[in-house]
């Protein structure tokens, strides 16, 4: 017999969980002074020196700017101390408390992002510090609540996350990151959990008895008595960890590693494939499910369904509920179809600026054939005109993909997170067409420009021209109100606060452009 990876589960209070057993309340914020939140960043900076981890190394890139960004804006002749870096400060009164001013904001939230891709312990207590001290300054901030909620979400205190998703979705009108889909996969996973626990405790009614026990003990004793046989013995335990791990609230993986312990145990009995051993021929049927084997089909169908559960589970929370997987008979396109479909049309590509939205240019930009909008694009018929026939986007974010199209080309560098992204952001009946992978990353996939070539991360809009350049087969290409941000964005409302990212070099991309162009006014760009 394989003997299948021993997991210990902890004791838990009945409160959220963090990763080091102390709790989160799962209805409040805790209250953390900005002084304080700083302190700790200017500590953990120093943990942060030498370290040959890329994500850390990110963190320490960010925390670096923050305390960069705050001693810039902090006046010489206020008398303010330097930080601390080893000790809590002393509480302050109100008046002479810091303020979160728009400067720290950005420089503040993307430490928070950074300590959590680090997914370690230190870093995620760290995250939480920094979503607790925007939120006990900007209780309204959505990125703020977005924040705390991936937090808790990573610690495994999945209920706290749902609320914390839910007062970010009450305060924001466009749903640009798939938030309600993360919530809805929440709870579903959340009662699918429970339900496969609810089935497990009704076929030993036995194990309550074990519930109140230490969570520890039990499975290492439960494991003991499997190991030598005594099954029947050892279920009870077993299961009776799962419903103290329940009553306890513990973090979400560790019951999900104890699921999966007890359920290849099972399998593993019945001879099915993938529970730790190959199946036995002639394997014994007599007794009951975890002593001598499955007795019967029907017992056989039972570890079916658990199994099934436990599956469906895992799959909602990772990608939400999927109410159409065809996602509405949409059809794929490959980089020749997209070709075809595009060949001798007038193309007009509008950017997501300022020069667009003060303009009067609606009536010209509805007469090409195909407009092209990216990404947050915002509709004003008399300023941007009304119709949409391509959507270019990066796959990171989910705004406007509720919204019609006929195409819709979806952007992305990393294969597995573009899947992950067209999964769970995709609307079911929004495009009629999507572009497949070969159209996933133009500008390095089909150009080959390596990093050596154009290191900057190519944006949506040149992803896209670049694109339509290439395959030269329209006899009109225009860009109305490329600016590249000179004039400022125009946007969704919601998309409004996200920063212009330094990632995109936008001095290169309006030199390619320049290049190529064969007349320029104030609004327009023809390269054809």
């Amino acid at each position: 017999m394989t003997k299948a990876r021993t997991r210990w589960p902890r004791q838990r209070d009945a409160e959220a969980p963090t990763t080091s057993g102390e709790t989160v309340a799962a209805d409040r914020v805790d209250v953390v002074d900005l002084e304080t939140c700083l302190s700790a960043c200017a500590a953990h900076s120093t943990k942060l020196v030498a370290s040959l981890d890329r994500r850390r190394i990110a963190l320490a890139e960010a925390l670096r700017t923050l305390l960069a960004t705050h001693a810039a804006t902090v006046p010489a002749t206020s008398g303010t101390s330097p930080l601390p870096l080893l000790r809590r400060p002393a509480k302050t009164s109100s008046g002479s408390a810091l303020l979160l001013g728009d400067a720290l904001m950005d420089p503040l939230l993307a430490v928070g992002d950074k300590a959590l891709d680090c997914g370690y312990e230190d870093e995620m207590k760290l995250a939480l510090t920094v979503a607790d001290t925007v939120l006990t300054q900007r209780k309204r901030s959505r990125a703020g609540w977005r924040l705390r909620a991936r937090v808790l979400e990573a610690m495994g205190a999945e209920s706290a996350a749902a609320a914390a998703y839910e007062r970010h979705l009450e305060l924001t009108e466009e749903d640009g990151f798939g938030v309600a889909s993360k919530v809805a996969g929440l709870r579903e996973g959340a009662r699918l959990q429970a339900e496969l626990v609810r089935r497990l405790a009704a076929g030993c009614p036995e194990a309550r008895e074990f519930a109140d026990r230490s969570v520890t003990d039990s499975w290492a004793q439960g494991l003991e008595l499997h190991a030598r046989g005594a099954r029947d013995e050892a279920r009870p335990l077993l299961i009776g960890t799962l419903l103290g791990q329940i009553a306890a609230d513990a973090p979400v993986r560790e019951i999900q590693q104890t699921l999966t312990h007890y359920l290849g145990l099972l399998r593993e009995e019945a001879g099915v494939a993938g529970g730790g051993s190959a199946p036995t021929a002639g394997r014994a049927t007599a007794g009951p499910a975890g002593s001598a084997g499955i007795a019967d089909p029907a017992e056989l169908d039972e570890l079916t369904a658990l199994t099934t559960l436990y599956a469906e589970q895992r799959r909602v929370r990772m990608r939400g509920p999927v109410d159409d997987p065809t996602f509405g008979g949409v059809r794929w396109l490959t980089l020749g179809e997209f070709r075809n479909r595009i060949a001798g049309k007038s193309i007009c590509l509008i950017a997501n600026s300022k020069r667009v939205g003060n303009s009067s240019l609606g009536a010209e930009i509805d007469d090409y054939d195909l407009v092209v909008r990216f990404n947050s694009y915002r509709i004003d018929p008399a300023a941007t005109g009304r119709r949409t026939d391509i959507h270019a986007t990066i796959h990171k974010h989910g705004f406007n993909w509720d919204q019609h199209v006929d195409t819709r080309l979806i952007f992305g560098g990393i294969s597995g997170d573009w899947k992950y992204s067209l999964r769970n952001r995709l609307v079911p009946g929004a495009q009629t067409y999507l572009g497949d992978e070969s159209l996933r990353w133009p500008v390095r996939d089909i150009g080959r420009l390596s990093r050596e070539v154009w290191p900057s991360i190519p944006t949506s809009g040149f992803n896209m021209l670049w694109l339509l350049d290439f395959l030269d087969v329209s006899p009109r290409l225009d860009l109305i109100g490329f600016d590249f941000y000179e004039s400022g964005a125009y946007r969704l409302p919601a998309a409004m606060r996200l920063p212009i990212t330094s990632v995109h070099e936008y001095t290169s991309e309006k030199a390619w452009v320049m290049e190529r162009a064969q007349s320029v006014t104030d609004t327009r760009i023809c390269l054809r």
